[in-house]
């Protein structure tokens, strides 16, 4: 369950990667304004995860209590309520964007590659939203191949549009480009992501033994499954809110250091999401089986599925944190050539990478709870991990000790310790086993 999403997912992630490769070589500030962009851009994904989360508890009991009417009929709903939460989230986003990019910098250069590229993607985003549903639907129910070589063709996509979409003449070649910058970067993603949405609704409605949905379905209300999409998920979604707003204070403080740090913010986040690829994929591989076999009522073999998920996902992230501590410089020069940037990149990179380890114990633990649907737990560690831990740490740092940049990284070490023990209280007291949905 867990390679081919972790492959999936590996391939997913050369969307940002590539983007961010490219946009780099634009300048440094075209990277500070995408990465910008994208912090605002998480403050209204958190529609998507409520969602998301709630249908991957419903969708997988179902399946695993092989109640496949009522599994068909959910992933029906979820991509309807996908579409639409998408359309409320464009529309907020559309308005504010430009007073948040101004509000988060004041450098006209990165102010105009953050609308550039973020507009884009606002306007695009109901296609994003009910995308990531046609893959939920198909890893929840034990077809995790699709989605891979689906995620896969699109990235691929990605990557030749790219610097087609970006530069006048394309890199490397004579052949001509459109020349349209950090929008065609934008552009590229979009139509990518509109050909894996095709591909991936036309798997569904084609259908794959008792699972397939009818565009009928889709026009067809269910109040029951409706409420249980806004509710099991909750939770989950006040904590990605709460994360992400800690994220746009944090890229506040980064930004009195000037637009190197946040050139040096997108970088690293993007090499962190490399990070998170094999926990993703262990994460949603173990959520989906925890799922299946609380729906069968085999305890013993859902919390043994955590355990292991914790310990594959520790050994591959260790590979992870080795290249980042020991070509960390050859990392950041990839994706930025000023100095002052890739100086400052390689403690971050250096630093960072041990977080990610921590939180592969944490987010394998938290698999528990998603395949349960006893969501709350994620988002108290969020809460704890970010406001009351991560947060208090930078306000000394800089506020009160004022210390170089370099030791803001620390705090993402300091959060993850406190979720992960937090995870593990939780864990041991073992009400998620008895937790259902259905």
């Amino acid at each position: 369950m867990a390679l081919p999403t972790m492959g999936g997912f590996a391939l997913q992630t050369l969307y940002d990667i590539v983007d961010m490769f490219w946009i780099g070589k634009i300048s440094a500030k075209s990277i500070a304004g995408v990465t910008v962009f994208s912090t605002v851009f998480w403050l209204v994904e958190v529609l998507n995860e409520v969602i998301g989360m709630s249908s991957t508890s419903l969708i997988s009991q179902n399946y695993g209590a092989r109640n496949y009417d009522r599994t068909n009929r959910v992933i029906e709903q979820t991509i309807v309520f996908k579409i639409f939460v998408a359309i409320i989230a464009s529309t907020i986003l559309a308005i504010f964007l430009k007073p948040l990019m101004n509000f988060f910098s004041k450098d006209t250069e990165v102010i105009k590659a953050g609308l550039d590229y973020g507009y884009w993607r606002t306007f695009f985003m109901p296609v994003f939203f009910a995308t990531y549903s046609t893959y939920t639907a198909q890893r929840m129910t034990g077809e995790s191949r699709l989605p891979m070589i689906i995620m896969g063709t699109s990235a691929i996509l990605n990557v030749i549009l790219d610097p087609i979409f970006m530069f006048d003449r394309i890199p490397g070649t004579n052949i001509k480009g459109l020349n349209m910058g950090v929008s065609g970067a934008a552009i590229a993603t979009v139509i990518s992501t509109i050909v894996a949405f095709s591909w991936g609704f036309g798997a569904l409605l084609k259908g794959k033994g008792k699972i397939k949905i009818t565009l009928a379905g889709l026009f067809k209300l269910d109040r029951e499954i409706d409420l249980k999409l806004l509710t099991i998920g909750l939770p989950s979604g006040v904590e990605m809110l709460m994360r992400s707003l800690s994220g746009a204070v944090l890229t506040k403080i980064l930004s009195l250091y000037g637009s190197s740090t946040l050139a040096v913010v997108g970088v690293v986040s993007r090499l962190m999401g490399l990070a998170f690829v094999p926990l993703m994929g262990f994460s949603m591989g173990a959520s989906a089986i925890v799922g299946q076999n609380l729906g069968a009522n085999k305890v013993q073999r859902a919390e043994k599925t955590v355990f292991l998920a914790a310990l594959y996902g520790s050994l591959f992230v260790l590979v992870f944190v080795l290249l980042a501590n020991f070509y960390p410089q050859m990392i950041m020069d990839l994706f930025v050539h000023e100095k002052d940037v890739i100086k400052e990149g390689v403690s971050a990179v250096r630093i960072g990478s041990w977080s990610m380890l921590i939180a592969a114990l944490s987010i394998s633990l938290m698999s528990s709870f998603f395949g349960a649907g006893y969501t709350l737990p994620a988002m108290i560690s969020s809460i704890i991990g970010r406001w009351f831990a991560q947060l208090p740490y930078v306000v000394i740092v800089v506020v009160f000790l004022r210390l170089p940049s370099t030791y803001i990284w620390f705090s993402f070490i300091v959060a993850e310790i406190a979720e992960l023990f937090y995870a593990l209280f939780v864990f041991s007291k073992g009400k998620w086993k008895e937790y259902r949905v259905r």
